[in-house]
């Protein structure tokens, strides 16, 4: 029986990369998106054209109820959920002073409650299962900061704290909960940056380069392997160097 994974945000970027990987190593992949409709589709059309068991579903990770249906039609669908990726983000850039409560609170809905939402809905089954696995892409700035980026820091380091708890509440199950924190990938994440301002980002990075996002969708894949069986509750720098 094939194994299936829910990868949110995963129209573009490191969430499409993480999907094509697992699709092509036989999996069966939800591609979860809110408003990217066209990506998406034209995403699984193209998996589904080579032969690749792949399905879109359109979920606002913020919204509980949306969240519910995604897990439930992917029941229905492939019978069991033995991954889950949480990758749907946005970022937001501005001073404190700058940064209202409207925003705070859009970036700490999508980023942060959004993977509570996915762990909530998916914990019973993986639960009822005796396995699975889940992983939380949160970021370097969830780890030591970024100027004006208060909200999105803020939502990222509560990834790292809410993995880390997560860990330890479902490790008794066999469930391993563990996450990726990204540092300058090349994805539509960072096209507000020009070209300048990436030269300077990738002067401090020891490695001397941007990160892919296939080399993130890796590391994901590496830690839903058997052979990260024994990690948990752990965060995994993708970064360059540029964290130590």
């Amino acid at each position: 029986m094939k194994k299936t994974v829910i990868v949110t945000g995963s129209s573009k970027g490191i969430g499409a990369a993480t999907a094509i990987l697992f699709a092509q190593n036989g999996w069966n992949v939800v591609i979860n998106y809110n408003e990217s409709y066209e990506s998406a589709n034209l995403l699984c059309r193209s998996l589904v054209s080579n032969g690749y068991s792949v399905i879109t579903q359109k979920a606002n990770v913020a919204n509980k109820l949306e969240v519910d249906i995604m897990v439930k039609e992917t029941l229905y669908k492939f019978g069991s959920i033995d991954v889950l990726v949480n990758n749907a983000g946005v970022a937001y850039q501005g001073l404190i002073t700058d940064t209202d409560e409207i925003d705070f609170d859009s970036i700490i809905d999508i980023d942060l409650k959004g993977v509570f939402n996915c762990c909530k809905a998916v914990t019973p089954v993986m639960v009822n299962q005796k396995s699975g696995c889940i992983i939380n892409i949160s970021s370097m700035w969830g780890q030591v900061g970024a100027s004006c980026e208060v909200a999105y820091s803020a939502a990222k380091a509560g990834v790292i704290g809410l993995t880390k708890a997560l860990a330890k509440e479902l490790a008794p199950s066999g469930i391993t909960v563990n996450c990726i924190a990204p540092g300058l990938i090349e994805t539509g994440m960072n096209s507000n940056l020009t070209i300048e301002e990436l030269n300077d980002f990738v002067e401090g990075i020891p490695l001397g380069r941007m990160g892919s996002a296939d080399e993130v969708a890796a590391a994901v894949r590496f830690l839903s392997s058997p052979a990260a069986e024994y990690i948990t509750g752990q965060v995994l720098g993708i970064n360059g160097g540029f964290v130590v």
